[in-house]
């Protein structure tokens, strides 16, 4: 997929419940990703749980804390290699310093459609 314009800022970060993703640069210029460990606290199919303090309830049934910002780390990732994130994995980018850059994205086709949740 290529991206185009992807500052080194964000202000939203997204997790996949039910996923994992693999995502990778094709060239070698670096770019960043910025990540938080997953916080989910229970699926949607579950009945026996207690509800945990400053639990949110997503659009799509599950439970999950939203990550604080000291709890957000930004990596830098040189060259052509892919990061895979387990699933619920906190994450905002790619982000890069060149007007557009391609990359390949494995996840599954309507993940950002049926399980994506946005903080």
């Amino acid at each position: 997929m290529r991206l185009e314009k992807r500052p080194l800022k964000f202000s939203n970060i997204t997790h996949h419940a039910n996923v994992s993703q693999c995502l990778g640069s094709v060239g070698a210029l670096p770019w960043y990703i910025g990540v938080a460990m997953p916080s989910i606290v229970r699926d949607d199919k579950s009945r026996d749980y207690e509800v945990v303090e400053n639990s949110v309830q997503s659009k799509v049934g599950h439970y999950y804390v939203p990550p604080s910002p000291m709890e957000v780390k930004v990596f830098r990732v040189e060259g052509p290699h892919f990061l895979k994130f387990h699933v619920g994995t906190w994450h905002a980018g790619p982000l890069f310093k060149e007007q557009t850059m391609d990359f390949y994205n494995l996840e599954l086709s309507d993940t950002n459609v049926s399980i994506f949740c946005l903080f």
